[in-house]
């Protein structure tokens, strides 16, 4: 009765089913933590979605960036959907489309196991949220993402702005600033705002911004915590922090991180996937 994360997939459903063999996955045993971006660059969306939803209550999903993008695009009319990239639009025009769409927009964008003493989450969280702040806050995306006010908020969450979270932000502005903490931030100064186009590795960003999880005075959460989002990072732990983006769409790793034992252990299928020119891969 394994627990294992899985990093970024993006599409990448080939690497994916190697690697659940790698780490002999059993169906009717194991969990698996998928921390986003389940869709989008790697050619194979719609297959990485079928699988995930298959596995039912063995998979434990949190919403990326990606994904949420491919939902507010199946807000769009028909043409709208048409022009997006073939992947996508697989994904779209599929029959199955609508029960993989609600499917993917009933998942969180945070969880929380005491018991294992990890939390699950995309990209990070702002500097100010404890464990509680952080669980209230995504609860206020989830409940308006599964109500009537999906179609609104899909359409709008889309800006740079706030670049910070704030507890007296109200309305879309609330929402909005919640979602660029989980599924965008990596930098941001101490006072958690996020620098959108800071990507690299710790080392290269701006002075006065810091790898979200090294920000001075930021809140004790007492608990550790796995994401992905980061693929220059990779493979990272420290600071009470498993990152597990290894790029496999770019040519890096997939990169699985299991959960239950008395240590989390690592491992990693190596993507065969050419390295775009320019593109760091940790």
């Amino acid at each position: 009765m394994a627990t294992w994360a899985i990093g970024d997939i993006q599409g990448c459903h080939d690497e994916l089913g190697r690697l659940l063999d790698k780490i002999r996955f059993d169906p009717a045993a194991d969990t698996l933590w998928f921390c986003g971006d389940l869709v989008n660059r790697g050619g194979q969306s719609l297959q990485v979605l079928r699988l995930v939803k298959s596995l039912g209550e063995r998979a434990i999903v949190v919403l990326g960036n990606h994904d949420l993008s491919l939902l507010a695009i199946a807000e769009r009319d028909e043409q709208g959907q048409a022009k997006v990239n073939p992947e996508l639009r697989e994904v779209l025009f599929a029959p199955d489309r609508d029960a993989l769409l609600d499917w993917l927009r009933a998942r969180p964008l945070l969880h929380v196991d005491r018991v294992l003493d990890f939390m699950l989450v995309h990209a990070g969280l702002a500097p100010q949220w404890t464990v509680e702040r952080a669980e209230h806050a995504a609860r206020e995306v989830e409940h308006c993402l599964r109500g009537d006010g999906a179609r609104r908020l899909l359409l709008s969450m889309f800006g740079n702005k706030p670049d910070r979270w704030h507890p007296r932000l109200q309305g879309t502005d609330r929402l909005r600033a919640t979602i660029n903490v989980m599924t965008r931030m990596r930098y941001c100064d101490v006072r958690g705002r996020i620098a959108y186009h800071e990507k690299g590795p710790p080392g290269t960003q701006k002075p006065g911004l810091y790898p979200w999880f090294e920000v001075p005075g930021r809140a004790e959460r007492g608990i550790r915590i796995v994401c992905g989002h980061w693929s220059t990072l990779g493979r990272f732990q420290g600071m009470g922090v498993y990152a597990i983006d290894g790029g496999c769409v770019w040519g890096g790793e997939l990169i699985a991180l299991r959960l239950d034992g008395d240590e989390p252990q690592f491992a990693a299928l190596e993507s065969t996937r050419p390295r775009p020119p320019g593109k760091f891969i940790a």
